[in-house]
Protein backbone atom coordinates (compact mmCIF):
# COMPACT_ATOMS: atom_id res chain seq x y z
CA UNK A 1 0.00 0.00 0.00
CA UNK A 2 1.50 3.42 -1.22
CA UNK A 3 0.35 6.28 0.60
CA UNK A 4 1.97 9.99 -0.32
CA UNK A 5 1.89 13.06 1.58
CA UNK A 6 3.47 16.25 -0.21
CA UNK A 7 4.20 19.25 1.56
CA UNK A 8 4.38 22.60 0.45
CA UNK A 9 6.49 25.53 2.27
CA UNK A 10 9.42 27.02 2.03
CA UNK A 11 12.64 25.35 2.32
CA UNK A 12 10.59 22.35 2.01
CA UNK A 13 13.38 19.83 2.29
CA UNK A 14 13.61 21.04 5.90
CA UNK A 15 10.38 18.42 6.53
CA UNK A 16 13.05 15.79 6.19
CA UNK A 17 14.45 16.82 9.37
CA UNK A 18 11.26 17.24 11.15
CA UNK A 19 10.20 13.43 10.09
CA UNK A 20 13.50 12.47 11.30
CA UNK A 21 14.23 10.86 7.37
CA UNK A 22 17.24 12.02 4.93
CA UNK A 23 14.98 12.86 1.34
CA UNK A 24 18.44 11.39 -0.11
CA UNK A 25 18.38 7.92 1.02
CA UNK A 26 15.67 5.07 1.64
CA UNK A 27 14.48 4.17 4.62
CA UNK A 28 13.23 0.29 5.23
CA UNK A 29 12.02 -1.28 9.05
CA UNK A 30 10.25 -4.41 9.19
CA UNK A 31 7.46 -4.19 11.33
CA UNK A 32 5.36 -7.05 13.03
CA UNK A 33 3.11 -7.50 9.61
CA UNK A 34 5.92 -6.75 6.58
CA UNK A 35 7.57 -4.18 6.18
CA UNK A 36 8.10 -0.23 5.45
CA UNK A 37 9.54 1.88 3.16
CA UNK A 38 9.85 5.76 3.34
CA UNK A 39 11.42 7.44 0.53
CA UNK A 40 11.21 10.68 -1.41
CA UNK A 41 10.13 10.67 -4.99
CA UNK A 42 9.98 14.76 -5.58
CA UNK A 43 11.96 17.03 -3.74
CA UNK A 44 12.11 20.97 -4.18
CA UNK A 45 12.53 24.09 -2.65
CA UNK A 46 8.94 24.99 -2.43
CA UNK A 47 7.50 21.51 -2.03
CA UNK A 48 8.58 18.20 -0.99
CA UNK A 49 6.69 14.29 -1.41
CA UNK A 50 7.03 11.89 0.81
CA UNK A 51 5.95 8.21 0.06
CA UNK A 52 5.46 5.52 2.52
CA UNK A 53 5.20 2.52 1.06
CA UNK A 54 3.65 -0.47 3.13
CA UNK A 55 4.50 -4.39 2.05
CA UNK A 56 2.59 -6.75 4.31
CA UNK A 57 3.50 -10.07 4.66
CA UNK A 58 0.78 -13.05 4.02
CA UNK A 59 2.51 -15.11 6.52
CA UNK A 60 2.83 -12.80 9.31
CA UNK A 61 -0.71 -12.21 9.16
CA UNK A 62 -1.63 -15.51 10.19
CA UNK A 63 1.44 -15.71 12.90
CA UNK A 64 1.99 -13.46 15.92
CA UNK A 65 0.12 -10.34 17.31
CA UNK A 66 -0.83 -9.56 13.57
CA UNK A 67 -2.55 -13.02 13.39
CA UNK A 68 -6.41 -12.64 11.86
CA UNK A 69 -8.26 -15.31 12.21
CA UNK A 70 -10.26 -18.24 10.21
CA UNK A 71 -11.12 -17.63 6.06
CA UNK A 72 -9.66 -13.88 6.72
CA UNK A 73 -6.19 -16.30 7.12
CA UNK A 74 -6.51 -16.60 3.31
CA UNK A 75 -8.85 -14.31 1.96
CA UNK A 76 -8.43 -10.23 3.02
CA UNK A 77 -7.35 -6.90 1.84
CA UNK A 78 -5.07 -6.37 4.48
CA UNK A 79 -2.12 -5.54 2.11
CA UNK A 80 -3.97 -3.56 -0.22
CA UNK A 81 -6.19 -0.71 1.77
CA UNK A 82 -5.10 1.73 4.65
CA UNK A 83 -5.92 -0.02 7.73
CA UNK A 84 -4.66 -0.22 11.49
CA UNK A 85 -1.40 -2.12 9.69
CA UNK A 86 -0.47 1.36 7.71
CA UNK A 87 -0.60 3.09 11.50
CA UNK A 88 1.66 0.45 12.61
CA UNK A 89 3.64 1.25 9.37
CA UNK A 90 3.03 5.12 10.05
CA UNK A 91 4.85 5.09 13.90
CA UNK A 92 7.32 2.46 13.14
CA UNK A 93 8.73 5.46 10.34
CA UNK A 94 8.12 8.45 11.98
CA UNK A 95 8.03 7.93 15.58
CA UNK A 96 10.10 10.75 16.24
CA UNK A 97 7.72 13.46 14.46
CA UNK A 98 4.96 11.79 16.13
CA UNK A 99 6.12 12.68 19.22
CA UNK A 100 6.44 15.64 18.61
CA UNK A 101 10.44 16.09 18.23
CA UNK A 102 12.73 17.08 15.23
CA UNK A 103 15.91 15.08 14.40
CA UNK A 104 17.47 18.64 14.13
CA UNK A 105 17.50 21.46 17.18
CA UNK A 106 18.26 24.07 14.75
CA UNK A 107 15.12 23.03 12.99
CA UNK A 108 12.66 22.32 15.83
CA UNK A 109 11.05 25.86 15.55
CA UNK A 110 9.25 24.49 12.62
CA UNK A 111 7.49 21.67 14.39
CA UNK A 112 4.75 24.37 14.95
CA UNK A 113 5.10 25.49 11.47
CA UNK A 114 1.29 25.43 9.33
CA UNK A 115 2.06 24.29 6.29
CA UNK A 116 0.15 23.22 3.05
CA UNK A 117 0.31 19.18 3.28
CA UNK A 118 -1.63 16.97 0.44
CA UNK A 119 -2.48 13.37 1.37
CA UNK A 120 -3.03 10.75 -1.44
CA UNK A 121 -4.26 7.28 -0.41
CA UNK A 122 -5.06 4.98 -3.16
CA UNK A 123 -7.69 2.84 -1.19
CA UNK A 124 -8.88 3.50 2.37
CA UNK A 125 -10.52 0.92 3.74
CA UNK A 126 -14.36 2.45 5.07
CA UNK A 127 -17.12 0.58 5.96
CA UNK A 128 -19.33 3.85 6.82
CA UNK A 129 -19.11 5.59 3.31
CA UNK A 130 -17.86 8.65 2.15
CA UNK A 131 -19.78 10.69 4.25
CA UNK A 132 -17.91 9.22 7.46
CA UNK A 133 -14.60 10.06 5.32
CA UNK A 134 -15.74 13.87 5.77
CA UNK A 135 -16.90 13.77 9.45
CA UNK A 136 -14.06 12.63 10.15
CA UNK A 137 -11.22 14.99 7.86
CA UNK A 138 -13.12 17.84 7.27
CA UNK A 139 -13.75 19.24 10.85
CA UNK A 140 -9.80 18.97 11.01
CA UNK A 141 -9.37 21.62 8.57
CA UNK A 142 -8.73 19.72 5.62
CA UNK A 143 -10.54 19.57 1.95
CA UNK A 144 -11.68 16.19 1.20
CA UNK A 145 -12.19 14.27 -1.65
CA UNK A 146 -13.20 10.13 -1.53
CA UNK A 147 -14.07 8.46 -4.62
CA UNK A 148 -15.32 5.33 -4.20
CA UNK A 149 -13.82 2.23 -6.23
CA UNK A 150 -15.55 -0.76 -7.73
CA UNK A 151 -15.11 -4.28 -6.60
CA UNK A 152 -13.37 -5.47 -9.83
CA UNK A 153 -12.92 -2.74 -12.70
CA UNK A 154 -13.66 -6.15 -15.06
CA UNK A 155 -16.84 -6.66 -13.74
CA UNK A 156 -18.85 -3.29 -13.05
CA UNK A 157 -21.46 -5.71 -12.06
CA UNK A 158 -20.29 -6.90 -9.09
CA UNK A 159 -20.95 -3.02 -7.63
CA UNK A 160 -18.80 -1.23 -5.64
CA UNK A 161 -16.72 -1.91 -2.60
CA UNK A 162 -16.30 -0.13 0.37
CA UNK A 163 -12.66 0.99 -0.68
CA UNK A 164 -12.22 4.74 -1.71
CA UNK A 165 -9.42 7.16 -3.27
CA UNK A 166 -8.97 9.41 -0.77
CA UNK A 167 -6.80 13.29 -1.30
CA UNK A 168 -6.83 15.48 2.02
CA UNK A 169 -5.69 18.89 1.64
CA UNK A 170 -5.06 21.21 4.80
CA UNK A 171 -3.32 23.18 6.62
CA UNK A 172 -1.06 21.28 9.46
CA UNK A 173 1.61 20.61 11.13
CA UNK A 174 4.11 17.97 10.89
CA UNK A 175 2.96 16.40 13.80
CA UNK A 176 -0.64 16.83 12.97
CA UNK A 177 -0.88 15.58 9.77
CA UNK A 178 0.45 12.42 10.82
CA UNK A 179 -1.76 12.05 13.96
CA UNK A 180 -4.42 12.60 12.18
CA UNK A 181 -3.49 9.50 9.76
CA UNK A 182 -2.30 7.17 12.72
CA UNK A 183 -5.64 7.54 14.78
CA UNK A 184 -8.40 8.27 11.94
CA UNK A 185 -7.31 5.37 9.66
CA UNK A 186 -7.97 2.71 11.95
CA UNK A 187 -11.38 4.45 12.67
CA UNK A 188 -12.49 4.41 9.18
CA UNK A 189 -11.56 0.57 8.89
CA UNK A 190 -13.59 -0.05 11.83
CA UNK A 191 -10.83 -3.07 12.28
CA UNK A 192 -7.99 -3.64 14.30
CA UNK A 193 -5.01 -6.01 13.65
CA UNK A 194 -4.34 -7.03 17.27
CA UNK A 195 -5.78 -7.12 20.51
CA UNK A 196 -7.34 -3.62 21.94
CA UNK A 197 -6.22 -3.65 25.72
CA UNK A 198 -6.02 -0.41 28.15
CA UNK A 199 -2.64 0.63 26.37
CA UNK A 200 -5.02 1.73 23.44
CA UNK A 201 -6.52 4.33 25.57
CA UNK A 202 -3.40 6.08 26.13
CA UNK A 203 -2.31 5.87 22.31
CA UNK A 204 -5.06 7.29 21.42
CA UNK A 205 -4.70 10.13 23.97
CA UNK A 206 -1.71 10.95 23.62
CA UNK A 207 -1.76 11.06 19.71
CA UNK A 208 -5.10 12.65 19.30
CA UNK A 209 -6.19 14.56 22.54
CA UNK A 210 -4.39 17.49 21.44
CA UNK A 211 -7.82 17.71 18.66
CA UNK A 212 -10.01 15.17 19.36
CA UNK A 213 -11.48 16.94 22.91
CA UNK A 214 -13.12 19.33 20.64
CA UNK A 215 -13.97 17.05 17.41
CA UNK A 216 -17.52 16.94 16.74
CA UNK A 217 -17.38 13.04 15.86
CA UNK A 218 -14.85 12.43 19.47
CA UNK A 219 -17.59 10.15 21.15
CA UNK A 220 -17.73 8.14 17.35
CA UNK A 221 -14.07 8.26 16.79
CA UNK A 222 -13.80 6.71 20.86
CA UNK A 223 -15.51 4.14 20.37
CA UNK A 224 -14.21 2.92 16.52
CA UNK A 225 -10.72 3.10 17.69
CA UNK A 226 -11.19 1.08 20.99
CA UNK A 227 -13.69 -1.43 18.99
CA UNK A 228 -16.90 -0.60 21.11
CA UNK A 229 -15.00 -1.92 24.76
CA UNK A 230 -17.12 0.04 26.72
CA UNK A 231 -14.37 0.78 29.75
CA UNK A 232 -12.02 1.79 27.45
CA UNK A 233 -13.96 4.06 25.61
CA UNK A 234 -15.33 5.56 28.93
CA UNK A 235 -11.94 6.08 30.53
CA UNK A 236 -10.81 7.35 26.95
CA UNK A 237 -13.97 9.79 27.38
CA UNK A 238 -13.68 10.96 30.71
CA UNK A 239 -9.95 11.95 29.72
CA UNK A 240 -11.03 14.25 26.67
CA UNK A 241 -13.96 15.91 28.33
CA UNK A 242 -11.37 17.05 30.73
CA UNK A 243 -9.29 18.26 28.06
CA UNK A 244 -12.27 20.05 26.70
CA UNK A 245 -13.40 21.25 29.62
CA UNK A 246 -9.83 23.11 29.59
CA UNK A 247 -10.41 24.52 26.15
CA UNK A 248 -13.12 25.73 26.80
CA UNK A 249 -12.89 27.66 29.74
CA UNK A 250 -10.07 29.59 27.76
CA UNK A 251 -12.94 30.14 24.99
CA UNK A 252 -15.38 31.20 27.57
CA UNK A 253 -12.08 33.64 29.06
CA UNK A 254 -11.76 35.32 25.77
CA UNK A 255 -15.78 35.53 25.46
CA UNK A 256 -16.28 37.18 28.53
CA UNK A 257 -13.59 39.55 28.80
CA UNK A 258 -11.75 39.59 25.65
CA UNK A 259 -10.70 43.03 25.75
CA UNK A 260 -10.53 43.43 29.96
CA UNK A 261 -7.00 44.33 30.31
CA UNK A 262 -6.90 47.36 27.47
CA UNK A 263 -8.18 50.51 28.91
CA UNK A 264 -11.51 52.14 28.38
CA UNK A 265 -11.55 55.39 25.70
CA UNK A 266 -12.30 57.39 29.17
CA UNK A 267 -11.30 56.39 32.52
CA UNK A 268 -14.18 58.50 34.49
CA UNK A 269 -16.98 57.27 31.98
CA UNK A 270 -16.18 53.34 30.88
CA UNK A 271 -17.43 52.55 27.95
CA UNK A 272 -19.63 49.05 27.70
CA UNK A 273 -17.89 46.07 27.81
CA UNK A 274 -16.90 45.31 24.03
CA UNK A 275 -18.58 42.34 24.29
CA UNK A 276 -21.69 43.38 25.51
CA UNK A 277 -21.56 45.47 22.52
CA UNK A 278 -20.79 43.42 19.88
CA UNK A 279 -24.43 40.97 21.65
CA UNK A 280 -26.00 43.80 21.32
CA UNK A 281 -25.28 45.25 17.86
CA UNK A 282 -26.08 41.79 16.78
CA UNK A 283 -29.21 41.43 18.35
CA UNK A 284 -30.71 44.65 16.67
CA UNK A 285 -29.11 43.87 13.27
CA UNK A 286 -31.46 40.51 13.96
CA UNK A 287 -34.64 42.50 14.90
CA UNK A 288 -34.19 44.78 11.81
CA UNK A 289 -34.25 41.32 9.27
CA UNK A 290 -37.45 40.69 10.75
CA UNK A 291 -36.64 37.36 11.37
CA UNK A 292 -38.53 34.15 12.94
CA UNK A 293 -35.62 31.83 13.27
CA UNK A 294 -31.83 32.01 14.40
CA UNK A 295 -29.12 29.86 14.14
CA UNK A 296 -25.95 31.17 16.25
CA UNK A 297 -22.63 28.73 15.23
CA UNK A 298 -19.32 28.61 17.74
CA UNK A 299 -22.48 29.92 20.50
CA UNK A 300 -19.74 29.32 23.28
CA UNK A 301 -22.00 29.58 26.43
CA UNK A 302 -24.84 31.17 25.03
CA UNK A 303 -25.08 34.68 25.82
CA UNK A 304 -26.48 35.42 22.73
CA UNK A 305 -29.39 32.64 22.96
CA UNK A 306 -29.68 34.17 26.34
CA UNK A 307 -30.49 37.80 24.57
CA UNK A 308 -32.16 36.00 21.69
CA UNK A 309 -34.51 33.95 23.50
CA UNK A 310 -36.66 37.21 25.05
CA UNK A 311 -36.90 38.20 21.40
CA UNK A 312 -41.06 36.72 20.98
CA UNK A 313 -40.94 37.08 17.18
CA UNK A 314 -38.08 34.60 17.20
CA UNK A 315 -39.97 31.85 17.21
CA UNK A 316 -37.12 28.70 16.21
CA UNK A 317 -33.25 29.46 18.03
CA UNK A 318 -30.45 27.05 17.98
CA UNK A 319 -27.18 27.24 19.08
CA UNK A 320 -24.35 25.09 17.79
CA UNK A 321 -20.78 24.42 18.87
CA UNK A 322 -18.20 21.71 18.95
CA UNK A 323 -17.52 22.05 22.53
CA UNK A 324 -19.88 19.71 24.66
CA UNK A 325 -18.61 21.73 27.95
CA UNK A 326 -19.23 24.90 26.20
CA UNK A 327 -22.77 23.37 25.56
CA UNK A 328 -23.70 22.17 29.06
CA UNK A 329 -23.14 25.84 29.99
CA UNK A 330 -25.43 27.22 27.82
CA UNK A 331 -27.90 25.11 28.98
CA UNK A 332 -27.77 26.15 31.91
CA UNK A 333 -27.50 29.47 31.26
CA UNK A 334 -30.81 28.78 29.34
CA UNK A 335 -32.18 27.15 32.23
CA UNK A 336 -33.60 24.62 29.72
CA UNK A 337 -34.55 22.23 32.23
CA UNK A 338 -36.63 24.06 34.53
CA UNK A 339 -38.80 26.41 31.54
CA UNK A 340 -42.10 26.02 30.38
CA UNK A 341 -42.38 23.43 27.99
CA UNK A 342 -44.00 25.70 25.15
CA UNK A 343 -40.84 27.96 25.51
CA UNK A 344 -38.44 24.96 25.64
CA UNK A 345 -39.99 23.98 22.16
CA UNK A 346 -38.37 27.44 20.79
CA UNK A 347 -34.99 26.83 21.69
CA UNK A 348 -32.12 23.85 21.25
CA UNK A 349 -28.74 23.84 21.15
CA UNK A 350 -26.48 20.92 19.68
CA UNK A 351 -22.50 19.98 18.74
CA UNK A 352 -21.40 20.41 15.37
CA UNK A 353 -19.36 22.32 13.28
CA UNK A 354 -19.04 24.48 10.46
CA UNK A 355 -16.73 22.81 8.37
CA UNK A 356 -19.15 20.25 6.86
CA UNK A 357 -21.90 20.70 5.23
CA UNK A 358 -25.41 19.83 8.26
CA UNK A 359 -28.77 19.86 7.35
CA UNK A 360 -29.71 20.81 10.31
CA UNK A 361 -28.80 24.42 9.03
CA UNK A 362 -31.31 24.86 6.77
CA UNK A 363 -34.21 27.48 6.42
CA UNK A 364 -33.16 29.57 8.96
CA UNK A 365 -33.70 33.78 8.65
CA UNK A 366 -30.83 34.56 10.45
CA UNK A 367 -27.15 32.83 10.94
CA UNK A 368 -25.00 34.65 13.30
CA UNK A 369 -21.25 33.95 13.72
CA UNK A 370 -19.83 36.53 16.14
CA UNK A 371 -15.91 36.53 16.93
CA UNK A 372 -15.59 32.92 15.56
CA UNK A 373 -14.06 33.22 12.19
CA UNK A 374 -10.83 34.34 13.39
CA UNK A 375 -10.47 30.81 14.90
CA UNK A 376 -10.20 29.47 11.85
CA UNK A 377 -6.80 28.57 10.04
CA UNK A 378 -7.37 30.78 6.74
CA UNK A 379 -7.32 27.45 4.22
CA UNK A 380 -10.92 25.95 6.27
CA UNK A 381 -12.56 29.93 5.41
CA UNK A 382 -13.78 28.11 1.99
CA UNK A 383 -15.06 25.12 3.95
CA UNK A 384 -17.19 27.46 6.10
CA UNK A 385 -18.16 29.70 3.48
CA UNK A 386 -19.93 26.97 1.55
CA UNK A 387 -21.91 25.44 4.64
CA UNK A 388 -23.47 28.84 5.59
CA UNK A 389 -23.77 30.80 2.12
CA UNK A 390 -24.28 28.03 -0.39
CA UNK A 391 -26.12 25.21 1.65
CA UNK A 392 -27.72 26.64 4.63
CA UNK A 393 -28.67 29.87 2.77
CA UNK A 394 -30.34 31.89 4.95
CA UNK A 395 -31.37 35.60 4.43
CA UNK A 396 -29.07 37.49 6.27
CA UNK A 397 -25.96 35.94 7.70
CA UNK A 398 -24.08 38.40 10.29
CA UNK A 399 -19.90 38.60 11.26
CA UNK A 400 -18.49 40.09 13.81
CA UNK A 401 -14.46 39.76 14.05
CA UNK A 402 -11.62 41.83 15.22
CA UNK A 403 -10.13 44.88 13.52
CA UNK A 404 -6.11 44.60 13.65
CA UNK A 405 -5.63 47.85 13.09
CA UNK A 406 -6.78 48.95 16.19
CA UNK A 407 -5.09 46.34 18.33
CA UNK A 408 -1.99 49.38 18.47
CA UNK A 409 -4.09 50.75 20.61
CA UNK A 410 -3.81 48.82 23.39
CA UNK A 411 -0.38 48.73 24.83
CA UNK A 412 -1.26 45.18 25.96
CA UNK A 413 -1.57 44.03 22.10
CA UNK A 414 0.34 46.16 20.37
CA UNK A 415 0.61 46.41 16.50
CA UNK A 416 2.07 43.22 16.21
CA UNK A 417 0.38 40.46 17.98
CA UNK A 418 -3.13 39.19 17.86
CA UNK A 419 -5.43 39.47 21.04
CA UNK A 420 -5.68 35.95 21.61
CA UNK A 421 -4.20 33.21 21.30
CA UNK A 422 -6.38 30.83 19.12
CA UNK A 423 -6.94 33.03 16.83
CA UNK A 424 -5.81 32.00 13.32
CA UNK A 425 -6.19 35.89 11.96
CA UNK A 426 -7.01 39.24 12.22
CA UNK A 427 -8.22 41.03 9.80
CA UNK A 428 -7.68 44.97 8.49
CA UNK A 429 -10.80 46.72 7.86
CA UNK A 430 -9.42 46.35 4.07
CA UNK A 431 -9.07 43.21 4.38
CA UNK A 432 -12.48 42.19 5.73
CA UNK A 433 -14.08 44.14 3.38
CA UNK A 434 -12.17 42.73 0.24
CA UNK A 435 -12.89 38.62 1.85
CA UNK A 436 -16.96 40.41 2.30
CA UNK A 437 -17.11 41.32 -1.10
CA UNK A 438 -15.82 38.10 -2.74
CA UNK A 439 -18.07 35.94 -0.52
CA UNK A 440 -21.28 38.31 -1.39
CA UNK A 441 -20.68 37.85 -5.39
CA UNK A 442 -20.24 34.56 -4.73
CA UNK A 443 -23.13 33.14 -3.44
CA UNK A 444 -25.81 36.27 -3.93
CA UNK A 445 -25.45 38.46 -1.10
CA UNK A 446 -25.77 41.74 -0.64
CA UNK A 447 -22.81 42.99 2.36
CA UNK A 448 -23.10 46.03 4.52
CA UNK A 449 -19.47 46.98 6.42
CA UNK A 450 -19.86 48.55 9.48
CA UNK A 451 -17.56 49.87 12.87
CA UNK A 452 -18.38 48.41 15.75
CA UNK A 453 -17.06 50.09 19.03
CA UNK A 454 -15.40 53.46 19.91
CA UNK A 455 -13.59 54.44 16.16
CA UNK A 456 -9.83 55.97 16.30
CA UNK A 457 -10.00 58.30 13.41
CA UNK A 458 -6.85 56.55 12.20
CA UNK A 459 -7.21 52.81 13.30
CA UNK A 460 -10.72 52.94 13.15
CA UNK A 461 -13.17 50.59 16.00
CA UNK A 462 -12.19 47.86 18.02
CA UNK A 463 -14.27 45.30 16.17
CA UNK A 464 -16.06 45.31 12.60
CA UNK A 465 -19.25 43.63 11.85
CA UNK A 466 -20.62 42.03 8.12
CA UNK A 467 -24.04 41.69 7.24
CA UNK A 468 -24.76 39.70 4.26
CA UNK A 469 -28.34 39.93 2.73
CA UNK A 470 -29.47 37.52 0.44
CA UNK A 471 -30.19 38.67 -2.46
CA UNK A 472 -33.93 37.75 -3.83
CA UNK A 473 -34.27 36.41 -7.55
CA UNK A 474 -34.65 38.69 -10.04
CA UNK A 475 -33.82 41.29 -7.55
CA UNK A 476 -31.48 43.59 -9.62
CA UNK A 477 -32.25 42.61 -13.11
CA UNK A 478 -32.54 45.15 -15.95
CA UNK A 479 -36.71 45.17 -16.38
Amino acid sequence: MLMTLTCYAPNAADVGYLLGKNPASTFERPFSAGAVWVFYPEVADDHVTVALLTEIDPVGLVRGPAALAQLDQYVNDRPYVASSLTSVALKTAFSTALAGRSASPSRAGRLDERMRWVVTLPAVACDGGDDLIQRIFAPLGYAVTADQLPLDERFPAWGMANVYRVTLDGMQTTRDVLSHLYVLLPVLDNSKHYYVGEEETDKLLAHGGAWLATHPERDLIARRYLRYKRPLVQSALDRLIAADASVAGESNAEAESDEADMPAEDPAEPELGLHELRLNTVLAAIREAGAHSLADLGCGEGKLLALAFKERTLTRIVGIDVSSVALARARRRLRLDTVPTTQRQRIEVMQGSLLYRDQRLAGFDVISMVEVIEHLDPPRLAAMERVVFQHAHPRRVIVTTPNREYNAHWQAVGETRLRHSDHRFEWTRAECRAWAERVAARYGYRMTQRELGPADADLGAPSQLVIFDRIADGEGEEQ
